[in-house]
């Protein structure tokens, strides 16, 4: 099949370049000729995956969407015209808490308010001129998609990295469903705000903490990732090196434990220990609390919190005491008193610690509400006495206080209470992970049915794989509160597959970040039989560039290196690490106005009139307030589409490229986008100028136009936009100051291919103006003449007594007494030196001469 014919300009020779025509009609082209379309099978040529993280379809695409795209996209062009093949999918995280909410507040059925938002988001996605392979686009909410995700989930069950078990969680009372500790910011839900509670409910989990080692030691082989990243996932698995060892009870009641264990990250401050306390789940708390009506009513009250650990950690640390007490373990005649405390996790460690009130914040905070000893025992210099007062120390020291540790270093100490422990036998040294399973059971409808059936008899019984998938019931009421998939009155009643006896379908649905866990290796490998298709998966992965938020550092980022992680165990991958190169973009950013009753405006409802901002419609003046991230709450939005049907995509991309450094906020600016809109213009008319093939070659703009070649590749390899924005407008100076009389046609042509990614359509509008052959995506990147990038000439400073009295433009290299005799003859050091002889001659090769007189 041919391919389309290409268009032409409907002049022969148009002053300025039109947007709202050119930009409809290169897309179309695009579309037509499967420009961007990635092939299947191996071609010979490398293969790259760039990838953004996929877009939730919200309704309407936002300037954050645009930046980030128009990143990837830049990058997927160039390597394109460098010789790759290359893979740039697109897709929609389409599962979720806002669709079901919509459904309800809107009266209509989740997948159609989804579906409609994919329809326009794709749109105006379009309009952008994305270099996208759309023929790979799905949605998570595709039967087709989250049917092999149900198969994934069985794959992982046979395995042993899915168990289901009784569990405290964190329950948003106002989206009605479990949430990750991930999900959980300042302790209320991450998408309702709704303060959080905690709840004991039998939960689906991935058993991500069978991977922590590995996910924690991996993370020192991520060159690719922003250090910030690599931190923040390396805190989040929390790796402990510390001691296990027993605490025995001083007087055991009947019929109790007589001892309990506690983990301790700080052996060191154990000669600081001033009392022990249990999680309120913890075993010995809840046996405690059947005889104790009290401390059973304050183990209900800590359950109204949630369960993530910054929640606990900023809450007021209360406690209960039991009246136990246990035995100092290296002091036996000490009596440690045993609370019950809101701030101990039962999943972390044992759930149960000693407080050191000198050198914890926490435990220091609880010792000053229950008048407890604060004992120093890690001092700096010269501080073995000083006092601890509202902040405990932290910092490094040696040991005083405490027998044989004094004078020890912290970790010498930490190395020897261990040895002790291990010698005497009441404990060892241990590692722990702060990362906990991941617990993935979500009770709302807009989500992937967790594919188990219940049996009375046999009890959890897979879904046979022939079943899959479970869809979701369409003919769901959103007009009551509850599980919708619960109170269906016949979707969850099936015949158990293994005894053919009433049973009844798992009424959860999966959190849907596993729906983003692995949705990359569909992009890669679609396949109808299998999640993914293994060899050309292998092909394309792992991606070689990742673009998205750092809000998504742990939450998704993990997970997914999870998943990869969990199919390279099972052999269903060659790799173990999905993204070979992260980068997390800043945010676009927009002043915010208020009105004097307190309505947030959009900044298309006001003006500047003189030196205030007022309300276009009243007259009335505003607050103007920072630039902050563009928010519909506040109303700083810019909406995309009014500024494509204005400036055209080509000055918006520009502008997202040019501000500011990728990994910084991005202010948007009226002044900004006119200021990309009017390069756009320039561009075109140095692209006219490659016409003219009149006058002589002029070896500095070739030498600028190579550097400029070479400058920009590193600058879009290292994601350096802004940077490759500036030599681009350095080369299209140099063009046009060369002037009529120099042939400029190499310069501009160069300048259009190294523009043509960030700006597509008036850089291919201009290649067939020029009557080049094809595509200027097709084109071939240029490269660099590293014989071109050597200046031949330096200009030397010339100096009379350290002072600059000259320049001298000399050929690179000269040798000593040739650069000492033009010195001498500079006009500027002549009259310096007024007829004196210099006593000295201080000689810098290709850099300064300086005449000491």
């Amino acid at each position: 099949m041919n391919a389309p014919e290409l268009p032409r300009q409907a002049s022969a020779d148009p002053e300025t370049f039109s947007p709202s025509e050119a930009d409809a009609r290169w897309q179309r082209v695009w579309e037509e000729r499967q420009t961007f379309r990635a092939p299947r099978a191996p071609t010979g040529r490398p293969r790259t995956m760039i990838l953004e993280m996929f877009p939730y379809p919200s309704g309407r695409i936002h300037m954050g969407h645009v930046r980030n795209y128009t990143m990837g996209d830049v990058l997927a062009r160039v390597r394109r015209m460098q010789g790759h093949d290359v893979l740039h999918p697109m897709g929609w995280d389409a599962f979720g808490l806002p669709a079901e909410n919509a459904a309800i507040e809107r009266g209509i059925h989740p997948e159609t308010w989804t579906r409609a938002n994919i329809a326009t988001m794709r749109a105006q996605l379009r309009r952008l001129g994305l270099a996208i392979d759309w023929t790979r686009e799905f949605a998570t909410c595709d039967p087709a998609y989250y049917g092999h995700e149900q198969a994934l989930f069985l794959d992982f069950l046979e395995a042993g990295l899915v168990t289901r078990r009784e569990a405290d969680v964190n329950w948003d009372p106002v989206d009605q469903t479990v949430l990750a500790n991930e999900q959980v910011i300042d302790g209320r839900g991450w998408r309702s705000g709704a303060p959080v509670e905690r709840r004991k409910l039998t939960q689906w989990f991935f058993r991500i903490t069978a991977f922590a080692e590995e996910l924690h030691a991996a993370l020192a082989t991520l060159d690719g990732w922003p250090e910030k990243v690599r931190l923040m996932q390396e805190n989040w698995i929390g790796k402990s090196r510390g001691l296990r060892f027993r605490f025995a009870l001083a007087d055991p009641p009947p019929g109790l434990p007589a001892h309990f264990d506690v983990f301790t990250t700080r052996p060191d401050t154990l000669f600081g220990a001033s009392f022990a306390a249990l999680a309120p789940d913890h075993p010995l708390s809840l046996a405690l609390a059947e005889t104790n009506p009290r401390l059973a009513a304050f183990i209900a009250e800590c359950r109204r919190t949630g369960t993530s650990a910054a929640e606990i950690e900023t809450a007021e640390k209360r406690g209960f005491d039991t009246g136990l007490a246990v035995i100092h373990p290296l002091l036996p005649e000490r009596r440690l008193p045993v609370f019950v405390a809101n701030f101990v996790l039962m999943d972390y460690g044992t759930g149960a610690l000693f407080g050191c009130p000198a050198h914890d914040q926490r435990d220091l905070d609880f010792a000053r509400k229950y008048m407890l000893p604060v004992l120093r025992v890690v001092a700096a210099p010269g501080e073995d006495e000083a006092p601890i007062g509202e902040e405990a120390y932290v910092g490094p020291g040696r040991l005083v206080n405490s027998g044989f540790l004094d004078g020890l270093e912290v970790e010498e100490a930490k190395a020897a209470v261990i040895a002790r422990a291990e010698a005497e036998g009441w404990g060892e040294g241990t590692t722990l992970f702060r990362l906990r399973d991941w617990g993935v059971s979500r009770q709302r409808y807009w989500g992937t049915p967790i594919p188990v059936i219940h049996c009375p008899v046999c009890g959890v019984v897979p879904v046979p794989r022939d079943q899959l998938p479970v869809t979701l019931p369409p003919d769901v009421a959103f007009d009551r509160p509850g599980k919708l998939l619960d109170l269906h009155p016949t979707w969850k009643h099936v015949p158990c597959p293994a005894c053919g006896g009433p049973a009844e379908r798992d009424t959860d649905t999966l959190d849907t970040f596993v729906d983003s866990s692995w949705y990359f290796l569909r992009f890669a490998g679609p396949s109808d039989a299998a999640p993914f298709d293994r060899a050309e998966a292998e092909s394309w992965l792992p991606v070689a560039q990742y673009i998205g938020g750092v809000e998504h550092a742990i939450l998704h980022l993990l997970y997914a290196r999870f998943f990869t992680r969990a199919l390279h165990a099972l052999g269903r991958l060659g790799f173990a690490e999905p993204f070979a190169g992260l980068f997390t973009q800043g945010m676009v950013t927009h002043e915010t106005f208020r009105a004097a009753d307190g309505r947030w405006l959009e900044p298309a409802a006001v003006e500047r009139r003189g030196d205030l901002w007022v309300e276009r419609e009243t007259g009335l003046p505003v607050t103007q307030g920072r630039a902050e991230k563009m928010s519909k709450s506040k109303k700083n939005v810019v909406d995309p589409d009014s500024i494509l049907d204005r400036y055209g995509a080509d000055a918006v991309r520009w502008f997202m490229l040019s501000d500011s450094p990728p990994d910084r906020d991005l202010a948007w600016s009226i002044a900004g986008i006119e200021g990309a809109a009017r390069f756009v213009q320039r561009l075109w008319r140095i692209a006219r100028l490659a016409r003219d093939r009149a006058g002589g070659e002029d070896l500095v703009l070739r030498r600028l136009a190579h550097r400029t070649i070479a400058g920009m590749t590193a600058d879009i390899d290292r994601l350096q936009f802004n940077k490759a924005v500036a030599r681009a407008h350095e080369l299209a100076n140099g063009i046009e100051r060369a002037g009529p009389s120099v042939d400029r046609a190499f310069a501009a042509r160069t300048l259009l291919l190294l523009a043509s990614p960030m700006v597509p359509h008036v850089a291919e509008e201009a290649w067939a103006m020029l009557g080049e052959d094809g595509l200027i995506a097709d084109a071939p990147w240029p490269v660099a003449d590293p014989a071109l990038l050597v200046d031949d000439e330096v200009t030397l400073a010339i100096q009379v007594n350290g002072r600059l009295r000259d320049t001298l433009v000399v050929p690179r290299g000269l040798d000593r007494a040739e650069l000492e005799a033009r010195a001498l003859a500079a006009p500027g050091a002549v009259r310096a030196l007024a007829g004196k002889a210099p006593r000295k001659v201080i000689v810098v090769p290709d850099r300064l001469v300086n005449l000491v007189a």
